[in-house]
């Protein structure tokens, strides 16, 4: 009986070891990455929008680089993920799938207006939900992915009210 004790701890050790490293993250970072992933997956959307509806074309050179640099950060928090093993969203989820289609029923000056309106508050969210987690995430790498992207949401708030102030 004695010789089966260390075995099953053993074993319990192994078991432990097996589990998804995505057990490990906190909720916090969880949460940060489920909306990182699903608000830039809106920011590509929205801005191929912008590409076929806009009739500015500061628009659709401000939709263009939402298109760039949002997918590189999409790509990288996606590498991040599967590193962590932590299931991210492949579509927009919540508000923002609802920006989308929000935007989908305008057309040219309309459209416009909308969008930047809404690029200004959505990257307003997006510098404070990336800084919090720049500040305070637990995850290395996901702490590291917000630090380094904050810098072009940042760029991008200020585009998108330079955009505003001119609708």
């Amino acid at each position: 009986m004695t010789k089966s004790l260390p075995a099953c701890l053993a074993a319990g050790l192994l078991g432990l070891a097996a589990l998804p490293a995505s057990a490990a993250l906190s909720q916090a970072d969880r949460d940060f990455a489920q909306h990182a992933a699903s608000g830039g997956l809106a920011e590509v959307q929205t801005a191929q929008l912008a590409q076929q509806r806009s009739s500015s074309p500061q628009v659709k050179l401000f939709a263009q680089r939402m298109i760039t640099d949002h997918t590189q950060a999409n790509n990288e928090l996606m590498q991040i993920a599967q590193q962590i093993r932590l299931d991210l969203p492949t579509q927009p989820t919540g508000k923002d799938a609802f920006a989308a289609q929000k935007l989908s029923g305008l057309n040219g000056t309309a459209f416009d207006q909308a969008y930047a309106r809404d690029e200004v508050s959505d990257h307003e969210q997006d510098v404070a939900l990336f800084r919090k987690e720049a500040n305070s995430g637990q995850d290395p790498s996901l702490k590291a992915f917000a630090q380094k992207t904050l810098p072009i949401l940042q760029q991008h708030l200020q585009l998108a009210q330079a955009l505003n102030s001119r609708r």
